[in-house]
């Protein structure tokens, strides 16, 4: 039996939420709190496998009882997020300090649209749950180490920034990379982007399951902590080396070859697209538009949402790599396609910039 702590201020959430999970008969909702205080002492007396915190909370707000849950007894924490961009960065802010992924809410306290996160909140409680082990220990912070000498000058890297990656000689054969990423993204999306050279000599294209209320956040926070330049991909864009697009929430991101040029296409099809965006409609697209060119990377999410499109890129002569699954959040996408026998490398998250840069010139 799974147990839960489900911590918020609001008695509709905390009822609402407790209802959903009460449906699956492997859960057990032990308590429920008002605030973080309150919460703290549930769960340091239940012991629960899983935490559900809202962030807005009087006396003590859900950051604060999240650096507190870190500290003194790690576990896996989802958070309840409002789809706003004040919520959106806070939920950011969240995952770094160490929650493993979010739940978005609606604001209206009386919107029975609470409901259609039910199946997605259960599956999420019970993988988390299954992790529980890899998020004993709260994460370390970064450690900024010196830069290894590339062909130019890189730009001075952000405070706690990783360590950039030494380019292997000679020309790069693959100026495309292709992320596809979901629960337990954001950390990891970060690690990744933030451990590449300004000089990095490929375009970078995302596709993270996410609200779109938090893609532009998410871009503007990854922008500010890399040396690379990220941004929300909008109409118009073209691909550039140094500079990752990061799909919009809601839509998808195909690549569109032109006659001497590769052009960004914000779509709403295909509407029957399980993901808004999808990292098989993605990754796809890039297949058909640059080929061999495109390296597809595979990181932590539910599952199997870009093995079709990496199946295509391979087709294509492209390259793919997997997370490992001692790194993922959750073992779902890169696990379907390193058993669709697609992954060329499976690699820790910390090594992932590494690998993404070998990859270039193979």
């Amino acid at each position: 039996m799974i147990k839960v702590v489900v911590v918020d201020d609001s008695a509709f959430m905390r009822k609402a939420i407790s209802t959903m999970l009460a449906k699956d008969p492997e859960i057990d909702v032990v308590a429920t709190a008002r605030d973080g205080e309150e919460g703290l002492e549930l769960i340091r007396k239940h012991n629960p496998d899983v935490v559900t915190l809202d962030i807005e909370m009087p006396r003590m707000d859900g950051l604060t009882a999240l650096r507190h849950i870190m500290m003194e007894m790690p576990r896996p924490v989802l958070m309840v997020s409002s789809l706003t961009s004040e919520g959106a960065e806070a939920t950011l802010k969240a995952l770094d300090l160490g929650a493993v992924d979010f739940i978005p809410k609606q604001l209206s306290k009386v919107s029975l649209d609470i409901v259609k996160i039910e199946a997605n909140l259960i599956s999420k409680v019970k993988i988390v749950a299954s992790r529980k082990l890899m998020h004993s220990r709260p994460r370390p912070a970064a450690v900024a180490r010196p830069a290894a000498p590339l062909a130019s000058t890189p730009t001075p890297r952000p405070a706690g920034a990783a360590a950039v990656p030494a380019a292997p000689g000679g020309m790069a054969k693959r100026d495309v990379v292709v992320i596809g990423v979901s629960t337990g993204g954001p950390p990891a999306v970060q690690k990744v982007l933030s451990s590449l050279p300004a000089n990095f000599p490929a375009s970078i294209v995302i596709a993270q399951h996410m609200p779109a209320a938090f893609t532009g956040p998410f871009a503007k926070r990854l922008d500010g902590l890399c040396q690379i330049s990220v941004k929300e991909a909008e109409p118009g864009d073209r691909l550039k080396p140094g500079c990752a697009f990061i799909a919009p929430g809601g839509k998808h991101l195909l690549l569109k070859q032109l006659v001497s040029r590769v052009d960004l296409e914000i779509s709403p099809e295909p509407a029957s697209a399980l993901y808004k965006p999808s990292a098989n409609v993605l990754i796809g697209s890039a297949a058909d538009a640059v080929g061999r060119r495109a390296l597809g990377v595979i990181l932590t999410g539910m599952g199997n949402d870009g093995m079709e499109g990496i199946r295509a890129l391979k087709q294509k002569g492209g390259r793919a790599l997997a997370q490992s699954d001692a790194t993922c959040v959750v073992y779902g996408m890169p696990k379907a396609i390193v058993d669709a026998g697609l992954s060329d490398e499976i690699v820790d998250i910390d090594d992932m910039a590494q690998a993404i840069m070998n990859n270039l010139y193979v």
